[in-house]
């Protein structure tokens, strides 16, 4: 689940390609079931960026806050699902060996909540365990599930490029910058 929430996401750089488009690549590593959570922008943000996701999800409550976007995800996903991988359109620079890690010890150990470490407390990208989901259902407002990954103690993995997000446009400028320096070879091997 990719929850958006700006038009930050159809930002582009090299080639032409989104931040969504990158988000869309990093989400179809951990899985190939990606789904696109959309609030403000949507249906523009779908015409955008060139990767496509196996669906569109429409958050009418986006103007709720993160919580929102999160709980629907949840609610569209069916019976069969173990857990759900969460992340954000705007961290293009994420390692990729190290996403690639969460993804692997999701599968090793589903019924436990792993998040990345952002020292002081657990943040996207994460994975949520079933189990979990009744929590996230009761969280309010522009909240996201760090608070409580942190609660459950969740696995922390570091993942370098975390703290590499774009929410301002001096962000989007720094980030762009290191965009057109690093190549996906480059961001797998960087530590």
């Amino acid at each position: 689940m990719l929850p958006l929430g700006s038009d930050r996401a159809s930002q582009q750089h090299a080639g032409n390609r989104t931040l969504l488009d990158a988000a869309i690549a990093q989400g179809r590593m951990l899985s190939s079931d990606v789904r696109v959570l959309c609030g403000a922008w949507y249906p523009l943000i779908r015409f955008r960026g060139y990767r496509q996701p196996s669906a569109w999800l429409r958050v009418p409550e986006w103007h709720e806050g993160l919580s929102a976007s999160l709980q629907a995800g949840l609610r569209s996903v069916g019976p069969q699902a173990r857990g759900v991988f969460v992340l954000v359109a705007d961290q293009p620079l994420l390692d990729l060996n190290a996403l690639a890690a969460l993804g692997e010890a999701a599968r090793c150990f589903p019924d436990q909540p792993i998040a990345a470490d952002y020292g002081d407390r657990p943040g996207v990208p994460a994975y949520l365990p079933r189990w979990l989901w009744p929590l996230v259902m009761d969280l309010e407002g522009d909240r996201g599930a760090g608070g409580l990954l942190a609660e459950v103690q969740a696995t922390r993995v570091v993942i370098p490029g975390v703290h590499e997000d774009v929410d301002t446009p001096g962000d989007w400028l720094r980030v762009k910058a290191l965009l057109s320096q690093t190549g996906r070879k480059a961001r797998q091997s960087r530590r």
